[in-house]
């Protein structure tokens, strides 16, 4: 399979080639307006393509993305941002790899149900399943705990998506990336409080902040 970026830059290659084929044949026709318009017809589905990447503006890998196509990529967060695309045109859709797998469902939903028959629509699902299957169990273990303490690190994009999804489920969420962060004010009036973390937070580490929040709770044995 090819890589994500890869796949992207071939998308885009494909598209500026119909374009110079279009050029082309415009000149080729350029004295009969009727051949002309009939040689364009053809050709002006693929030439229209839009790319169209669903992930955040300024993420570093939807920069990368984007720059495959030469910035000519359409970038949607979410899935009532898809209806600013034009729906009598081609569109093929990509994913950052760690958005939200359910939005990514709304959105293909979406363009699904409102494309022109004369267009097509392609999309391919790159959204990583660490993440994604994980997404439903961090919102119930968010929910059954007055506080919520995420160890991850700050840059990690997979961290940040986990930690919104344990937010939005519970408001008392915070994301820490070593146990000296911890504030004692966040555990007031807690009775149950929980620590969770990125696919590659290490258990040692969340093993720290339970040392921790017993050293601050007075609880230490």
């Amino acid at each position: 399979m090819l890589h994500l970026q890869e796949r992207i830059k071939k998308e885009y290659n494909e598209k500026v080639k119909s374009e110079e084929l279009r050029v082309k044949n415009k000149s080729n026709y350029s004295k009969d307006g009727a051949n002309a318009d009939s040689s364009l017809f053809t050709l002006h589905s693929s030439f229209d393509k839009q790319i169209v990447i669903f992930g955040k503006n300024g993420h570093a890998e939807v920069i990368g993305l984007v720059g495959q196509t030469e910035e000519t990529a359409i970038i949607i967060e979410s899935a009532e941002d898809a209806k600013k695309l034009d729906f009598n045109r081609d569109i093929c859709l990509y994913s950052q790899t760690t958005m939200p797998l359910d939005e990514f469902r709304k959105i293909v939903d979406y363009v699904q149900q409102h494309i022109s028959p004369e267009a097509t629509f392609t999309y391919y699902d790159t959204i990583c399943r660490q993440v994604a299957n994980r997404m439903p169990n961090i919102r119930s273990f968010a929910l059954k705990h007055d506080a919520v303490l995420f160890v991850c690190g700050k840059k990690s994009s997979n961290g940040r998506v986990l930690f919104n999804e344990c937010k939005e489920a519970n408001p008392r969420s915070y994301m820490i990336d070593t146990a000296s962060e911890i504030d004692v004010r966040w555990l007031q009036g807690c009775e149950s409080i929980g620590i969770c973390g990125a696919t590659s937070t290490p258990k040692w580490l969340m093993e720290e902040c339970k040392v921790r929040i017993e050293q601050l709770l007075g609880c230490h044995e």
